[in-house]
């Protein structure tokens, strides 16, 4: 966490800045309730006579980090040598007292000049709604604290993971891909009530819907891109597609050159795992100039289709210009594709297998206390 000290910044303990350690000791930042209307030695007069924060401005939010500025009174403007930040999950604002808070309630700073930087990934999260409000306060000289009245409460919500994120946890994923085995099918489990809505009220195509909050809590293609999800992996012994899968006993199959080509760019879209040892790598195969795509451009890793550690495509050896394909073995890949596909395109038949719905990862959370797939910024 970075908030404001020699250098501008808040910054704690647990911070890798280690430069900013100095200008914080881990008694400042404190766990306690906000009440807003006295000072820390129980008297009212030297609060009233401390300037009240007003207008509250917050700017260049990230996942884990946002500066904070605010206007004051020129009354005894001078006496201030420290602020006091409340913050917040707005989700537990009513939570239980006695409750374990995932964020800590107070943050103290040396008074310093603002805007300030907060920065903390160990108690800020990515896509999270915060409520913030601020005192300003009075050092004196046996340790206690004159406090002004709190500010009004502003809300914000935290960013999603940036691309330089994305490329950490990109980074991590490479690390366990394991080599790269041949396949060349597509395939999309679904129960046989989808396969037939599809056919008689979309035009026999299987169209995009918008992805589900699975994976990373920062991955900013949760609840935003829209696509269709495929599969690729196949058993070891056999080279084929599984025979279980948890979303249904019916499975729409296409081959793979027909979603992956070179006129198809690919993309890093997430990395997580659900408590067990299987990992997940989510990739998006968008055709070149299409929404998909330009969504993409903007927010993922791009990836060379020839030349990656999870799925490639490359021209075959034998000079008729047919594609070879390859999956990553070690790890559990989703595909999305970003536009609507023709059940014609494919073949839709059941399979022998179970629905292993415990495989499923719709909706599913990360393991926050996963070392293999997580990054040092909220999960």
């Amino acid at each position: 966490m970075e908030v404001p000290g020699l250098a501008h910044n808040i910054t704690s303990p647990l911070s890798p800045c280690e430069g900013m350690i100095k200008d914080l000791s881990l008694d400042a930042i404190q766990l306690c309730e906000r009440d807003g209307s006295k000072s820390q030695d129980g008297s009212s007069s030297e609060m009233e006579e401390l300037p009240v924060p007003q207008n509250i401005k917050i700017s260049n939010i990230t996942c884990d980090s946002f500066k904070i500025c605010w206007d004051m009174e020129p009354r005894n403007k001078e006496r201030i040598t420290h602020y006091f930040i409340d913050l917040n999950k707005k989700e537990n604002k009513n939570s239980n007292k006695f409750k374990h808070k995932d964020v800590p309630t107070k943050l103290v700073a040396k008074a310093v000049p603002l805007p300030m930087t907060v920065r903390g990934h160990w108690f800020l999260s990515p896509r999270t709604e915060y409520t913030v409000a601020v005192q300003t306060a009075s050092k004196q000289t046996d340790g206690d604290y004159a406090i002004s009245e709190w500010s009004e409460i502003i809300e914000f919500c935290t960013a999603d993971y940036s691309t330089v994120h994305l490329n950490q946890l990109l980074e991590k994923a490479e690390v366990i891909a394991g080599r790269m085995l041949r396949f060349s099918v597509f395939y999309r489990n679904q129960n046989k009530e989808y396969f037939d809505h599809a056919r008689e009220a979309q035009e026999n195509r299987m169209l995009q819907s918008v992805k589900d909050n699975s994976g990373s809590h920062g991955s900013p293609i949760s609840g935003k891109l829209e696509g269709i999800f495929f599969s690729c992996n196949t058993e070891f012994n056999t080279g084929k597609p599984p025979q279980d899968s948890p979303y249904g006993r019916h499975r729409f199959e296409v081959r793979a050159d027909t979603l992956f080509n070179p006129d198809t760019n690919l993309y890093f879209g997430d990395f997580y795992c659900m408590y067990t040892a299987y990992h997940y790598v989510i990739l998006v195969l968008a055709p070149k100039g299409s929404t998909g795509d330009e969504f993409c451009k903007q927010r993922l890793p791009a990836l060379d289709i020839t030349n990656n550690r999870f799925l490639t495509c490359k021209k075959g050896e034998e000079g008729d210009g047919s594609l070879v394909f390859h999956h990553a073995q070690d790890v559990i890949l989703e595909v999305i594709y970003t536009e609507p596909v023709d059940l014609a395109l494919g073949s839709v038949a059941e399979i022998s297998g179970h629905q292993l719905m415990s495989m499923s990862t719709v909706n599913a959370k990360k393991d926050p206390s996963c070392k293999i797939c997580n990054i040092s910024v909220g999960r």
